[in-house]
C-alpha cells in the first residue's frame, strides 16, 4: 500500500498545485473542498461531509496550507483506499485539473490523449521528492522504450548531447518539459504521428495497466466446444479476452495464481498451435497464429505464473526500484567521495602550512649551517697548516717502518707455509697409524709428540703476530713515543731470534720422532711378514699343527686329531680332499 500511496501522491501533487490561490498566497478552502470530493469520488472511499466541514472550520488556518491539508488528505482519504478503483480515471481526473493550466497549445506531434499517457508515465518513472522530476537515466529508459515500440533504431550519441545539455542546466524534466521533449519529435523523426501514438500506447499499456502481453488468438469454448476468436490481454495475475481490441466487450478472465501452469499440446482437430492453460478449477485450450506466437505466449506466461509462486513484482516494476536503487547507491558514493575530497583538501592544506613552517625551519637552520661551516673551514685551514710539518716527518719514519714490517711479513708468510706443511705432514702420519692396529700405542705417542709441537708452534706464531701487530701500532704512535718503541722493538726481535732457536730445536725433535716412527713402522712390517710366514707354514702342514681358534658352538668330535679339532663340515671337506689324493696315487 505504501506503493500505492507515492503514485496516489504524485497525481494529487499536480492537481494541487494547479490550484489558483488567493490574495494571502493560499488555496481557498472551497477549492479544496471540491479536490477531497472528486478523491472521494474516484478512489471509491467513503465521503464524510462533517468530516470536511470539521477540518475547514473557519478559525482553523492549517488546512488551506501545503502542509495543512496533508493530514487531511492521508488520514481521511488515502488510508481508506483499498485498490478498487479505476486508476485511469483517477489520474485522468487529476489531469483534468493541471492540464489547462500547464499544457500550452504549442504544435506538438501528439495528440492531447497521448499527452495524458506521458503525463502517467511521468508520475511513475519521476523521483519520490517533489517538485517531481524524471532524472536523465529514466528518460532515456523511457525514449528507448519508445523507440523499440517504434520499430526504429536508438540514436545513443544524439541522446547523449542532449543528456550533456541538460545536465549543465538542471537535474531532470518536469511533466511538460517531458511531453514537450516527446511532442516536438526530436526523437522521432521520420515517423508519422499514429505510429508514435502507437508506441506512446503500448508503452502506456505495459507501464502503467501492467499489461505483460496482448494479441488476438482462438479460444476453444468449454460448452459447445466451438473455437473463437477473442482479444487477450495478458497482466501480472489476470488473463483477460475480449471480442476486439477496443476492450469494450469483455468475455471473460482466467485468474492465475502459483498453481497455474501452461503446456504445449499437438496439433488436433485441425487447429495448430495449441497449448493448454490449466488452473485448479478449469483448462483452457487457445491456439495461436503461428508457432513464434504460441512460444512467446507460453513463455509470457509461464514467467507470470513464476512470479506470481516468488511473489516478486512485475519485470518493469522491478526495474524501476532496481534503478532508483542503482541511483540511489551512486549519489551515495558520490556525497561520500566528495566528502573524503573535502578531508583531503583539509589534510593537503594543513600539510601546505606544515611544509612552508618546516620549510622556514630548514632555510633558518641552513643559514646557521653556512656560518658555522664557515668557521669550521678557517679552523680546518689552520689545523691543516699546523699537522702538514708533522705529517711530513711522519710519513719517513712510516716509511722505514713500512719496509721492517714487509720484511717481517715475509719471514712470516714463509714460517706458516712451513706449518702448513707440518700440519698435512701431520695428518698423513694419522692416516698411516690408522692402518696398523697393533702400531697404536706407538703411534698415539708419536702424535701426542706432534700435537706437542704443533701447539708450542702456534703458541710460538701467535706471539710472533702479537709482536707484528704492536709493530704495527707502533706506526701510529707519536714521534716521542718512537725511540722507546725502537728499543722494545730491538728486544722483541731479540726474543724472536730465541723463538726460532727454539722453533728450529722443534724441527729436530719432530724429525728425530719422524725417525723413530719409521723404525717402529719397519718392525711392524718386520712382524707382519714373519706373522704371513708363518700362517703359510701352518697352512702347508695343516695335517700336523693347527692354530688355537676360537671352537664351533657345535658338538664337538672325537678324531685321531684330538677333540674339536674339526667341525663336521670341516671333517667331510678334508675326507673329500684325501680321497682325491689317494686315487690320484694309485
Amino acid at each position: 500500500m505504501v506503493g500505492l500511496k507515492e503514485e496516489l501522491l504524485k497525481s494529487i501533487w499536480h492537481a494541487f498545485t494547479a490550484l489558483d490561490l488567493d490574495r494571502s498566497g493560499k488555496v481557498s478552502k472551497s477549492q479544496l473542498k471540491v479536490l477531497s470530493h472528486n478523491l472521494c469520488t474516484v478512489l471509491n472511499v467513503p465521503h464524510d461531509p462533517v468530516a470536511l466541514e470539521e477540518h475547514f472550520r473557519d478559525d482553523d488556518e492549517g488546512p488551506v496550507s501545503n502542509q495543512g491539508y496533508m493530514p487531511y488528505l492521508n488520514k481521511f482519504i488515502l488510508e481508506k483506499v483499498q485498490g478498487n478503483f479505476d486508476k485511469v480515471e483517477f489520474n485522468r481526473m487529476c489531469w483534468t485539473l493541471c492540464a489547462k493550466k500547464n499544457l500550452f497549445k504549442s504544435p506538438l506531434l501528439i495528440s492531447d490523449e497521448d499527452a495524458f499517457k506521458v503525463w502517467v508515465i511521468f508520475n511513475f518513472l519521476s523521483e519520490d521528492k517533489y517538485p517531481l522530476i524524471i532524472v536523465p537515466e529514466e528518460i532515456e529508459y523511457l525514449l528507448k522504450k519508445l523507440t523499440e515500440a517504434m520499430g526504429a533504431g536508438w540514436q545513443q550519441e544524439q541522446f547523449d548531447h542532449y543528456k550533456i545539455a541538460l545536465n549543465t542546466s538542471r537535474e531532470g524534466l518536469s511533466a511538460w518539459e517531458l511531453i514537450d521533449l516527446i511532442g516536438s519529435g526530436q526523437f522521432s523523426k521520420g515517423m508519422d504521428r499514429q505510429t508514435v501514438s502507437m508506441a506512446i500506447n503500448e508503452v502506456f499499456n505495459e507501464l502503467i495497466l501492467d499489461v505483460l502481453k496482448q494479441g488476438y488468438m482462438l479460444k476453444k469454448g468449454h460448452k459447445r466446444k466451438n473455437w473463437t476468436e477473442r482479444w487477450f490481454v495478458l497482466k501480472p495475475n489476470i488473463i483477460s479476452y475480449y471480442v476486439s481490441e477496443d476492450l469494450k466487450d469483455k468475455k471473460g478472465d482466467i485468474i492465475l495464481d502459483g498453481n497455474c501452469c501452461v503446456e504445449a499440446l499437438p496439433d488436433k482437430d485441425g487447429k495448430k498451435c495449441l497449448f493448454l492453460i490449466k488452473c485448479l478449477d478449469k483448462s483452457f485450450e487457445i491456439s495461436a497464429s503461428d508457432k513464434k506466437k504460441k512460444q512467446e505466449w507460453i513463455q509470457a506466461i509461464q514467467t507470470t505464473v513464476n512470479l506470481l509462486r516468488v511473489g516478486s513484482p512485475p519485470p518493469h516494476k522491478e526495474a524501476r526500484q532496481k534503478r532508483k536503487e542503482l541511483r540511489q547507491k551512486l549519489l551515495a558514493e558520490q556525497e561520500e567521495l566528495e566528502r573524503q575530497m573535502k578531508e583531503l583538501q583539509t589534510a593537503n592544506e594543513n600539510k601546505q602550512k606544515e611544509l612552508e613552517t618546516v620549510r622556514k625551519q630548514l632555510e633558518a637552520a641552513a643559514a646557521r649551517a653556512a656560518e658555522e661551516e664557515k668557521k669550521r673551514l678557517q679552523t680546518q685551514v689552520e689545523l691543516q697548516d699546523r699537522f702538514s710539518l708533522e705529517l711530513e716527518r711522519e710519513k719517513m719514519v712510516r716509511q722505514k717502518m713500512e719496509e721492517q714490517v714487509a720484511q717481517k711479513s715475509s719471514e712470516l708468510e714463509q714460517y706458516l707455509q712451513r706449518v702448513c706443511e707440518l700440519e698435512e705432514m701431520y695428518k698423513q702420519l694419522q692416516e698411516a697409524l690408522e692402518d696398523e692396529k697393533q702400531a697404536r700405542q706407538d703411534e698415539e705417542t708419536v702424535r701426542k709428540l706432534q700435537a706437542r709441537l704443533l701447539e708450542e708452534e702456534s703458541a710460538k706464531r701467535a706471539e710472533l703476530e702479537k709482536w707484528h701487530l704492536q709493530q704495527q701500532q707502533t706506526i701510529q704512535m707519536t714521534e716521542a713515543e718512537k725511540q722507546e718503541l725502537e728499543n722494545q722493538r730491538m728486544i722483541k726481535e731479540q726474543a724472536l731470534q730465541v723463538a726460532m732457536q727454539q722453533l728450529e730445536q722443534l724441527e729436530l725433535e719432530r724429525k728425530e720422532a719422524l725417525e723413530q716412527y719409521e723404525e717402529v713402522k719397519k718392525k711392524l712390517e718386520t712382524a707382519a711378514n714373519n706373522t704371513k710366514s708363518w700362517k703359510d707354514k701352518v697352512a702347508h702342514h695343516e695335517g700336523l699343527i693347527r692354530l688355537i681358534e676360537p671352537g664351533s658352538k657345535n658338538p664337538h668330535l672325537i678324531t685321531n686329531w684330538g677333540p674339536a679339532a674339526f667341525t663336521e663340515a670341516e671333517l667331510e671337506q678334508r675326507q673329500k680332499s684325501w680321497k682325491g689324493k689317494k686315487t690320484t696315487s694309485e
